[in-house]
């Protein structure tokens, strides 16, 4: 403890072993210890560059944390450490301090741990070919070049690289893979693409005969289809006479269905005559000229029919109209169906006008008498003339409106099982 008079004023130095302090403007009545530990004080590393300032009494402990009162790292790292913080220093941040490698066992120091985790060789790692194994640092490389299934692989036959595990499928394709003839000959492994070529001229490849087709049921290799060919020329002979008469009843069945196909079934038959003018001018210089329209059926299983035509006219209407008749045909039928013929025809002469809302038609119809032969089950001839409208249309009224158009006529022939007559 020591005195000393500035301004008028005493200051008071403290010192207690390293610790000295300057006590501020004490007044020199207050002498006590009390008076003098309740004091304000700076930290004795002042001109160090501290700013601390508080009781006298609180210094010691400040200094125990004072930056500027640190001394070095016992471990040697270089830091100058608090004396407080040392322990705690010495065993979370010293860069010094040891560390014990939770995968090798190794202890290191904390300034290369993180890179000793880096490159621990006890580490396990993620495969680089992504095959999704983790291998120790240590066997990564072994497990590349022989375990992983993500590792190029060349194939042994064709030398090409591939991925391990599609090496399997690879082979099943490879062209250069080596198999062995199907028919066992003497020949050694043939590479896969080399196997066709082969096995056209294998001498022991079974053949079948090429009569197969038409009933020849030999078999054998090669070498002994040479003998069969010469041997069995008689009966291949009498197998394609078989084979032949077969597609001749085949051919007959298939053009009588088409045929039926074509048939007209539905009871309605549009008549389409063209080059009309052509076909009047030689009604007229031939006697009894008659037009015949195809076959129709008023059903599948019904009548079979035909509409007949005089373009000069027939009967009554000779040299001056347009005659039309319907004639019923042998049917193949007729035994399952009721005779005689009653149902309703009618024929129409269409107006071929451009607007169909205004085209005047001319429909004639009938019901036919059972008691007239016409109408009767007709034998294997049809009827000679049938039953129809000597005078259906005048010539002279042919030539108006839109009858005749483009040298075309149009007649539709209606047979309706109902008794009702069109007018």
């Amino acid at each position: 403890m020591g005195d000393r008079v500035k301004n008028g004023q005493s200051l008071r130095y403290h010192q207690t072993g390293r610790e000295r302090c300057i006590i501020h403007l004490v007044d020199p009545d207050l002498g006590t210890e009390p008076e003098i530990m309740g004091s304000l004080v700076y930290c004795i590393h002042f001109k160090d560059g501290c700013r601390w300032m508080d009781e006298l009494k609180k210094l010691k402990g400040h200094l125990n944390t004072c930056k500027y009162d640190a001394i070095p790292c016992t471990s040697q790292c270089g830091a100058m450490i608090p004396k407080l913080m040392m322990d705690d220093h010495l065993m979370y941040t010293c860069p010094n301090r040891r560390l014990k490698c939770e995968l090798c066992e190794r202890e290191v120091t904390a300034e290369v741990f993180e890179d000793h985790m880096t490159t621990c060789r006890y580490e396990p790692i993620h495969c680089e070919n992504k095959c999704g194994c983790k291998i120790q640092r240590r066997f990564i490389s072994t497990h590349r070049q022989k375990e992983c299934t993500k590792r190029l692989i060349a194939c042994r036959f064709c030398n090409k690289e591939f991925v391990y595990d599609t090496l399997q499928l690879h082979s099943s394709k490879c062209p250069r893979y080596l198999v062995s003839c199907p028919n066992r000959c003497d020949s050694s492994k043939i590479a896969r693409e080399n196997l066709e070529s082969h096995l056209k001229e294998c001498p022991s490849l079974i053949m079948c005969c090429g009569f197969k087709e038409v009933g020849c049921k030999f078999k054998g290799p090669r070498f002994a289809m040479e003998q069969h060919m010469e041997t069995a020329g008689n009966a291949h002979l009498l197998l394609m006479c078989g084979v032949v008469s077969q597609q001749q009843h085949q051919i007959s069945n298939l053009c009588s269905a088409l045929g039926n196909l074509a048939v007209n079934t539905s009871g309605v038959l549009v008549w389409r005559i063209t080059d009309y003018s052509q076909k009047l001018a030689e009604a007229k210089t031939k006697e009894s000229y008659e037009l015949s329209s195809s076959p129709f059926y008023t059903s599948q299983y019904g009548y079979k029919l035909m509409a007949t035509l005089f373009p000069n006219g027939n009967g009554a209407g000779e040299g001056g109209h347009l005659s039309v008749y319907i004639k019923i045909l042998p049917g193949e039928y007729d035994p399952l169906l009721p005779w005689p013929f009653s149902h309703t025809v009618s024929f129409t002469l269409y107006d071929q006008i451009s607007s169909p809302a205004k085209a005047t038609n001319i429909v004639e119809s009938f019901v036919p008498d059972p008691s007239w032969e016409n109408f009767q089950r007709p034998s294997k001839e049809p009827n000679a003339l049938g039953f129809g409208f000597p005078c259906f249309v005048s010539h002279e009224m042919l030539r108006k409106r839109n009858y005749i158009k483009d040298n075309t006529i149009y007649i539709k022939i209606r047979v309706d099982p109902s008794k009702i007559i069109a007018v």
